[in-house]
């Protein structure tokens, strides 16, 4: 009997112990690049025959670690390219050029996706799956089309609706600063294919880009900007703009960090964008700590283990070669890899300072603790220790995308997709403070808006952060949470008093009598009030901000203002929204051309081409 235990103990640790080998690696650089000498984004680099791969950034660039560069052959494939074969003969740096595949782009059609709706225990799931043709039912989207067989699921958002201000006054919601839905949703459209409705979180799309508002310079970590316009797809409604910016910290005065890389070596992940682009992306994160700060990696597949210990930021070398050895295999028992992740962080606790699990996943958990309603319970003891978690998707085809948000959520974190070595670039280096270190927890919004001037109003996004209004002085409430340099936006679209909108519409109420117009208030259109912890803190400050009713001509608002519309339409658009009027995709794609102001980055450029890419479609 002890044998056959011993036998099945060291079967379920095969899984992870395969993530640790000793071959040694070599780099290989370069760029891809079209015919017409212009640099090719997201192209697939993988080393054929291998799980080993990467994707170029935004200038056709690429990095790649190989075993032997003397025997290897890259893959080269991007979607409308013809794919490339490159022998490395121990070359270390390649340069491609990949020629239009005429034949291809002729046949190229739209994926669409089929919904088969699911109710678990934490709420309703869109699956994304099947294998079959069906007509897409956008009016753009006419071909027949085929559906890949996936397994991904994305927790079903009905679009908010108006809310008359005479019998709903509040609007009550958690912050959100996650940015996984714009990369996910950039990642479908790069394969030429509209994401699902459910996989379009506007807010999160709003929220990816930052926003050039003041800084705070008072007592509170962020400052609070608004500003009132017309809105674009009904110049009869008004849309409110409100911003947070959060407190710039200097790397050098962040707190030190005790940082868990809890990574998914499982079978799922060996894919080229999963576990290799996963490696590329921890190499980038390793380059900015600092030694003060230590790093532990626990991995996860059949069982979990720790494959390094508590080692300083400065010890790059020994953190990196840890990393490179990972390889996949096994099952997924990521509830184990969760507690195991935890204990060490709780162990190696730094007084004051940024304690932080990262996980990094598919998101594909199948043994042990696995459904989301034992994973969420695990997560929210856990939080009550100090320590946030950050959670990291990679990967097509299987994402969870459902669960690693609401594992972020209740871990007192943010959630991030990594479609391409530029996406970790972003997360890791350009947004660093903001990713990984918290300057407010538990930040909640609410507006009470004044029947005087607003007869209706709608939130834009936000579906799944809503509050009850009581809620908001609820201090054991769990919220969302501010980074360091963070920049949140919310908007509102409202029916001002005496507009007959097409969209809210009710008789005169027969028995209610009339709000008694208040002079005192006659110019104001909504109140926002806020609620903020301390990072350690557990009782919540209160901030209130007064919104005039003075709205600008929609030309002469900000680039912040009119940015935030653009991207708010475009989600609206891909989620075939009903209250985008008759504003069209080329009326987006002006209104964000005009607005993309400082762009030093380059992503709200990339925005406008990903906007131009569909209406090719």
């Amino acid at each position: 009997m002890k044998k056959s235990l011993f036998v099945i103990v060291m079967l379920l640790m095969a899984g992870t112990m395969a993530a640790i080998g000793h071959t040694p690696f070599e780099r290989i650089t370069g760029v891809v690049i079209a015919d017409d000498g212009s640099p090719l984004p997201g192209v697939n680099v993988i080393l054929k025959g291998t799980t080993i791969g990467t994707v170029t950034d935004l200038e056709g660039k690429y990095e790649l670690d190989v075993p032997d560069a003397s025997k290897g052959v890259l893959e080269i494939s991007f979607v409308g390219y013809m794919t490339q074969e490159i022998k490395l003969e121990s070359k270390s740096h390649i340069k491609v050029t990949l020629q239009q595949d005429v034949m291809e782009l002729s046949e190229v059609v739209v994926t669409g996706y089929a919904v088969e709706e699911k109710r678990d225990i934490s709420g309703s799931v869109s699956v994304v799956s099947g294998r079959k043709r069906l007509k897409q039912a956008a009016p753009s989207y006419d071909a027949e089309v085929y559906i890949p067989p996936t397994n991904e699921e994305y927790a079903e958002i009905a679009e908010w609706g108006y809310k008359g201000v005479a019998d709903k006054p509040l609007s009550t919601f958690s912050i959100d600063v996650d940015a996984a839905s714009y990369a996910n949703m950039r990642r479908y459209l790069n394969n030429g294919q509209r994401p699902p409705a459910d996989a379009v979180r506007i807010e999160e799309m709003i929220n990816y880009f930052n926003y050039d508002y003041r800084e705070p310079a008072g007592e509170h970590p962020f400052s609070i900007n608004t500003e009132v316009s017309s809105a674009p797809w009904n110049p009869e409604h008004k849309l409110v703009h409100i911003g947070l910016q959060g407190k710039n910290i200097p790397t050098e005065n962040l707190p030190p960090s005790n940082l868990v890389f809890l990574l998914d070596v499982s079978g799922s992940m060996s894919d080229a964008n999963k576990l290799p682009l996963l490696k590329s992306a921890f190499r980038m994160l390793v380059g900015e700590l600092r030694p003060q700060d230590k790093v532990s990696i626990v991995v996860y597949a059949g069982a979990a283990g720790v494959v390094l210990e508590p080692t300083s930021g400065s010890e790059k070398d020994e953190i990196i070669d840890a990393l490179s050895r990972l390889q996949a295999g096994g099952s997924t028992a990521g509830g184990a890899g969760i507690l195991k992740a935890y204990d060490l962080a709780e162990r190696e606790f730094v007084k004051e300072g940024n304690n932080r699990v990262i996980l990094a996943t598919d998101g594909d958990f199948n043994v042990g603790l696995s459904s989301n309603d034992e994973l969420e319970k695990l997560i929210e003891q856990k939080r009550e220790s100090g320590i946030f978690l950050t959670v990291l998707g990679f990967g097509t085809g299987n994402l969870k995308d459902s669960k690693m948000e609401t594992l972020a959520d209740k871990g007192n974190g943010n959630y991030a997709y990594i479609d391409n070595i530029q996406e970790a670039r972003k997360v890791f280096v350009n947004e660093f403070g903001g990713t990984l270190f918290t300057i407010a927890k538990d930040v909640k919004i609410q507006v009470e808006f004044n029947p005087a001037n607003v007869q209706a109003y709608r939130l834009i996004g936000y579906e799944n952060r809503a509050l009850k209004d009581e809620d908001f002085n609820n201090d054991k409430k769990d919220a969302g949470e501010l980074g360091a340099g963070h920049t949140v936006t919310a908007l509102y679209e409202v029916v001002p008093v005496g507009v007959k909108s097409p969209f809210y519409s009710i008789d005169p109420l027969k028995y209610q009598k009339p709000e008694k117009k208040q002079d005192s208030f006659s110019n104001e259109l909504m109140t926002v009030k806020l609620r903020y912890k301390k990072p350690d803190g557990n009782k919540s400050q209160l901030i209130t901000e007064v919104i005039r009713d003075e709205s600008v001509n929609l030309q002469r608002t900000s680039d912040n203002f009119r940015w935030s519309a653009a991207v708010a339409g475009f989600g609206m658009w891909l989620r075939e929204s009903e209250y985008l009027n008759e504003y069209s995709l080329d009326d987006i794609i002006v209104l964000a051309k005009n607005s993309r102001g400082d762009d030093a980055e380059g992503y709200r450029s990339e925005l406008v081409r990903l906007m131009k890419t569909q209406k090719n479609l």
